[in-house]
C-alpha cells in the first residue's frame, strides 16, 4: 500500500514538474527568482525530450510500482487520471522531438516577452 501511495505521490510531482517545464517561466513575470528554478527545468526537459532519455521519475514511479506488486502503470486512482497526461498514448521518437521543440518555443517567447517587459520599465533616477 505505501508504495502504491509513494509511486502516486511520485506521479503527482511529475505533472506537478512537466508543468513548470512548459508553463513555469510564467511565474517569472510575478517574481524573477523563478527564472533560476525553471530555466534548468526547462533545459532538463528539452533535453530529455531531444536526446530521447528516460527521466529519473520515470525509473522511480516504475521502481514503486513494481514494489507494489504491480507490473507498470496498472488501473490506480490517480495513474487513471494522471498517466495519459505525462505518458500519452502513441509518444513516439518523432512526436518526442516535437515536444522537445515546443518545450524550448514557448520558453522562448516567455523569456522574449519578460527580456522586453524589464527592458521598458522606466529607469529610476
Amino acid at each position: 500500500m505505501i508504495y502504491q501511495l509513494t509511486a502516486d505521490l511520485v506521479l503527482i510531482v511529475h505533472l506537478l514538474f512537466l508543468v513548470l517545464v512548459v508553463a513555469g517561466g510564467l511565474l517569472a513575470f510575478h517574481r524573477t527568482y523563478w527564472c533560476l528554478v525553471q530555466l534548468p527545468a526547462a533545459a532538463w526537459g528539452a533535453w530529455v525530450e531531444l536526446t530521447g532519455k528516460i527521466c529519473p521519475l520515470t525509473l522511480l514511479e516504475n521502481y514503486l510500482l513494481r514494489q507494489a506488486g504491480q507490473s507498470g502503470y496498472t488501473e490506480s486512482f490517480m495513474g487513471h487520471y494522471l498517466l495519459a497526461i505525462v505518458y500519452p498514448d502513441g509518444l513516439t521518437r518523432e512526436l518526442q522531438i516535437w515536444l522537445g521543440v515546443g518545450v524550448l518555443l514557448v520558453n522562448g517567447v516567455v523569456y522574449g516577452a519578460l527580456i522586453y517587459r524589464l527592458k521598458a520599465r522606466p529607469k529610476a533616477v
